[in-house]
């Protein structure tokens, strides 16, 4: 793939996991940084190269990246000074905003717009802009956790439900949703890194099956739920019974603040929730999750499991794993790969729901009603298909 350029717009580019992503990619162009973290680093050469990826995207803050990266205070010092003034180039297009589906980020950077369909012809125009300095583009929501919609909305059904809906200006046409619409209507890929109601709404599935677009989502399984899936699977191989899994997280960036808010962090829980009981093949019955927007951690995630398990004689035992972690190392690297795999799942004519990226996302989207969610399982989905001609 040399000499072709990737562009990633990103939804939120100005959050911590965007800025991360693109400090990342600069700092590897520079020779500063390798690629550990990036799990497909050794995948071959059908995936666009590190070097030939570019950014842009919204945000519902107006600051250039370097202004954005220094207040998230991800990176250190050298490397922020490294990268800083490519930072500067990058100033985020107006967000769409919506206080009922956010209620608690309120930037001011908000996209002009007097209607739904206004709103999607703006973010398209913002695309097709961008389109036009790169090979090819990849959008990618790193935006701050909606409510949840209302998945079984009749408006949600079909296509044509939805474009009514949206020509009507429908309260319940989410953000994350006129994004992906846009991305699809201008025939590119998008990835939902969010646990925002976005494609896996059947008329968008319908949409992007449509015009062809490779999807995948939703929500990035960076890490609590990444041991879960890991250990799961093993402790039912060994017939080790879960009596109780408790998991708990603090986090003070700024998705911690956006979870802070009841509605937002119902969606959040749903997506962490959905993958033990499946993994098992029974119901936990104490299967609790619980976060907690903690300011002072800032971008260091913590994230503790309590877990109660009885096997052989009935004999109970328990695991206790604490998970000290930043939220944002963990996550860009996995964001720029769900990217580069969509953009090849475009080159190789694929489109709709693209399963074998499941081994990305806590809850993905699956043509079935029972997506796989072990690991490794996950793992050999992704590297059977990239290894494929």
């Amino acid at each position: 793939m040399a000499g072709k350029t990737l562009g990633i717009a990103v939804v939120g580019v100005g959050g911590a996991v965007g800025t991360t992503m693109v400090a990342g990619i600069e700092l590897i162009k520079k020779g500063i940084v390798g690629t550990g973290g990036l799990p497909l680093a050794a995948a071959g050469d059908a995936l666009t190269d590190y070097s030939q990826i570019a950014f842009a995207g919204w945000d519902l803050f107006p600051d250039h990246l370097a202004k954005a990266a220094e207040q998230h205070d991800v990176l250190t010092h050298k490397q922020f000074v490294a990268v800083e003034e490519s930072l500067r180039l990058i100033k985020p297009w107006p967000a769409v905003s919506d206080m009922h589906f956010l209620a608690n980020i309120n930037g001011t950077n908000r996209l002009d717009a007097a209607t739904h369909r206004d709103a999607v012809e703006r973010l398209r125009a913002d695309l097709g802009g961008f389109r036009k300095t790169v090979d090819s583009v990849v959008v990618i929501n790193l935006a701050s956790t909606e409510k949840l919609a209302a998945e079984g909305n009749e408006s949600f059904n079909s296509l044509v439900d939805l474009d009514r809906a949206i020509d009507e200006n429908s309260p319940e046409i989410s953000p994350a949703m006129l994004y992906a619409y846009a991305a699809i209507a201008e025939g590119i890929p998008y990835g939902n890194f969010t646990p925002s109601v976005a494609t896996d709404i059947p008329a968008l599935i319908e949409f992007a099956e449509k015009l062809r677009v490779p999807i995948a989502g939703k929500d990035g399984k960076t890490g609590q739920t990444f041991i879960k899936s890991v250990l799961a699977p093993a402790l039912k191989a060994r017939s080790l019974k879960v009596d109780g899994w408790y998991s708990t997280n603090i986090l003070g960036n700024r998705d911690g603040l956006a979870l802070s808010d009841e509605d937002s962090l119902a969606s959040k829980i749903k997506t962490k929730s959905s993958l033990l009981e499946d993994i098992l093949g029974y119901d936990v019955e104490d299967h609790i999750v619980d976060i907690r927007y903690y300011r002072p951690r800032g971008d260091n995630k913590e994230a503790w499991d309590n877990i109660d398990i009885s096997g052989f004689l009935g004999q109970r035992m328990q695991l206790k794993v604490n998970f000290l972690c930043k939220d944002s190392i963990l996550a860009a690297p996995l964001a720029i790969e769900i990217a580069r795999c969509l953009d090849l799942a475009r080159r190789r004519g694929r489109s709709g729901i693209q399963e074998q990226l499941s081994v990305f996302f806590k809850l993905p989207m699956s043509k079935s009603s029972m997506p796989e969610q072990a690991f490794h399982r996950q793992e050999g989905m992704l590297l059977d298909w990239l290894n494929a001609s």
